[in-house]
Order: structure tokens, then sequence, then C-alpha cells
């Protein structure tokens, strides 16, 4: 009994021993707003963990920050970032992949040197993350399927696909969106895909859709799996005077809500709380450093926003709303706000 105790104490001390860790923490795009918020969620659980930590007398948590950028150079970019990271022998790497693969060898290399790896919005391939947290992407397609299906019940609904297949969340939004549709036995027509996920393919997105489709009536869906991309194409098309489609999209920008708001094409975006995604990784990465036990997978709601529930929600930064009924056909008639946490990554 006596020898646990003694190392019991030995395990608590040598776990609070140093004074402070640095956490490298390797930011995606500040191009994209929801990912803008997501930093800032981090960046305020930081500065609140550090306060807390101060007045207990824990370790404090020092921060490298690294902005990859978009498009393939931001891909390149957060690889060599990943290296550095682990050169500099920090104690944890929080990580909003820029792509789901070519981050592998990064990632194989943290868990040589045994730098637990939390990423957050993405996942990684091919090696060992101490936690995956996202925003529940399937339900957000899902969400946005099943309100297009409740639209649309007595024809066959023309789509056009705004995508990006190279990250998990983009392609959970997809398979969600389409499994709405399947679920609720409407028929529908992939017109075409295309692939947007940012401001300036957006925009080529958008340019594209009109040349291919340039009668009224020839397209009564676009569905997007961002506001970072999707935006750009709901302003082409604007422009053209094709306000007879119907888009759904999702992260819950506030100019995407301000087109709700104002009939301009866009009925439905499934909002994400962003905030609380960046949030959650940096304090489950100082939990995992403090020796605690933390989930390998979270996913945290998303909320489906539209003229009937907009006022609702208050931004990415914001609480979760109470649960309410949704106001159009639907399997799961309430929506409640459930943060889904798993011991394995699915």
């Amino acid at each position: 009994m006596i020898k646990f105790i003694i190392l019991t104490i030995f395990l608590t001390t040598l776990s609070f021993s140093k004074s402070s860790y640095t956490i490298a923490v390797l930011y995606w795009s500040m191009n994209i707003e929801g990912q803008v918020a997501m930093k800032n969620g981090l960046e305020k659980e930081f500065a609140k963990i550090n306060s807390e930590a101060t007045k207990h007398g824990k370790p404090t948590i020092e921060l490298i920050r690294y902005i990859a950028g978009d498009g393939l150079n931001g891909i390149e970019n957060q690889i060599k970032q990943f290296d550095e990271a682990i050169s500099k022998k920090v104690d944890a790497i929080v990580i909003q992949p820029t792509d789901n693969a070519a981050l592998s060898a990064g990632l194989k290399k943290a868990n040589l040197a045994k730098i637990p790896v939390i990423a957050y919005d993405q996942y990684i391939v091919n090696g060992e993350l101490a936690s995956f947290i996202t925003s529940n992407n399937y339900q957000a397609g899902f969400l946005n399927g099943e309100y297009v299906a409740s639209k649309f019940r007595d024809k066959e609904i023309k789509i056009v696909l705004v995508e990006y297949p190279h990250v998990s969340s983009t392609v959970e939004r997809v398979d969600g969106f389409f499994d709405a549709l399947d679920k609720s036995k409407v028929k529908y027509k992939i017109l075409k895909r295309y692939q947007a996920v940012e401001p300036v393919s957006g925009k080529k997105a958008g340019i594209d859709i009109l040349k291919d489709f340039p009668t009224k009536g020839s397209i009564d869906t676009v569905f997007s799996v961002n506001d970072g991309g999707g935006l750009a194409v709901v302003e082409e098309l604007h422009k053209a005077n094709r306000d007879e489609i119907l888009v759904a999209t999702i992260d819950g920008d506030p100019k995407s809500i301000e087109n709700i708001k104002n009939s301009r094409l866009t009925q439905i975006d499934s909002a994400q709380f962003c905030g609380a995604l960046g949030a959650e990784a940096i304090a489950l990465a100082y939990k995992k450093l403090n020796g605690e036990t933390i989930a390998k997978q979270v996913l945290i709601p998303v909320f489906p926003i539209t003229k009937e529930t907009m006022e609702l929600y208050h931004g990415w930064l914001s609480e979760f709303p109470k649960p309410f009924k949704k106001p159009w056909t639907s399997i799961n008639p309430v929506w409640s706000p459930e943060k889904l946490e798993f011991n394995a990554i699915k």
C-alpha cells in the first residue's frame, strides 16, 4: 500500500513537473471566415486555460502558431510547418489539416517522437491521432438533404453539386446530403459536379455552372459543401438573375444568413459552432498533457438555419440553442444540441 501511495505521488508530481507546455498550433486559412472563427475560439479557450492554470498553480501553455494558407500552396506549407513543429520538440500539436492524406508522413513522425497530435475539423489518415474534433458533418449534409427533399416532393430534383473531395468533413457532408434524399424517397438527378471550397474556386464554379446550364429552370438545387466557396457561387448566380435556384449550404457564414433573410437563393445553411471546435481542440490537448484520459473523437452539433429558425442561432461563437421541432418534414422531427464522444475514431 505504501509503495502504491508513493508511486501515485510520484506520477502526479511528474505530470505537473513542467511550469508550462509548448503546443504548436497549425491553422489552415485566414480567408475562410468559419476557419477564422475556429481560430478565435481556440485562442479564447487558450487564454481561459492559462488564466485558470495561473490561479491554481498548474502548468500554463505557450503556443507556436503557424498559418498554412489556401490551395496547393497551403498543403505544401503545412507539410513543412508540421515537420518544423516536430523538430522543435513541442509537447503537443493541434492542427486543422489542409489535406487528409498529404500530412500522413508528418503524423507518423510525430507518433515516433511521441508528440500527441490533436486534429480538428479535418482528419489525417495513416497514423494515430490523440483526438479528432469535428462538426457533425454528416448531420450537416443530412439536414440540408431532408430540407431539400421537403421542397420537391412531387418531381425529380435536378441537382448541381459543389464539392471538395480532398478532406473528410466535406466528403461526409455529401454522404449525409444524399442519404437524406434517399431516406426521404425522393427522385433526383445529379446534373454535374464542381469543386470549390474558397472564394476563388467558388467564383469559377459559379461562372462554369451558368455556362453549362444557361436556361432558367434547368437547375432546381445547388448543394455547396461550404460557404467558403458557396457564397461566391451564390453571388454569380444572383448576378445572372438565377434566383429560381434553391441553394443549400453549410457553415453558417453571416453573409449566407443574410442571403437567407433576403430570399437570395440560399434557403438553408447548416451552421457550425466554429468557436467550439477550436476551443475543444486546445482543451483536449491540455488535458492530454496533464495525463487525463480524453475522447478519441468528438462530434460538435450543427444547426439548420432557415428563415423559420434563424432567430434561435446566435453565431459561430455562441452557445448551443435549446431543442426545437423542425418546421419541415423530417425523419428526426426534433433538433437537439448533442455533443457526441467516442473512444475510437469512426
